[in-house]
């Protein structure tokens, strides 16, 4: 842009030099014709005065032009900033989702392994309960045994004493 500009000023600079250096000649008067009648007037100054009409109708609409786009820029940015805001509230919601997922499936696997730690339990207890059963009989087919074994060390200590 700040090209443009420099070489638009040089442009004006040079019209002004042009119009001072010939000022004479631009206010001299001459018959004008303007379609459906003539008027006298210096041609050069009209000349000059549609030139800077014209400049100024050109400098106004790039004011349009600038103008409309910083607004059309503006609203993009709202509508932008507006995706943008509901896009991390639907990754907020994906996040609070994904959460909740995870923990139902940890109480999930918890609920199992808390099941399958009181199943053990209960099954080592009766593991515990069979042993102690089989030991007592134990106990009480052994404890028979060393009695039947005395009375007949008692019969053979009797009998042969």
């Amino acid at each position: 842009m700040g090209v443009i500009a420099a070489v638009l000023f040089v442009v004006v600079l040079l019209i002004a030099a042009v119009a001072a250096l010939n000022w004479m000649l631009l206010i001299a008067p001459a018959s004008i014709s303007v379609g459906f009648m003539h008027v006298d007037a210096p041609l050069g100054l009209v000349m000059l005065g549609l030139t800077v009409a014209m400049g100024a109708l050109f400098f106004a609409y790039v004011i349009y032009l600038q103008s409309s786009i910083l607004l059309e820029t503006r609203r993009h940015t709202k509508q932008m900033q507006a995706q943008r805001d509901l896009a991390d509230k639907a990754e907020a919601s994906r996040f609070t989702e994904l959460r909740n997922f995870l923990e139902a499936q940890e109480n999930s696997h918890m609920q199992r392994n808390t099941a399958r730690h009181d199943a053990l339990l209960a099954r080592v207890g009766q593991l515990e309960a069979a042993l102690g059963q089989q030991l007592a009989q134990s106990d009480n087919t052994i404890a028979a045994h060393i009695g039947q074994l005395e009375d007949r060390l008692d019969r053979r200590v009797a009998t042969g004493a």
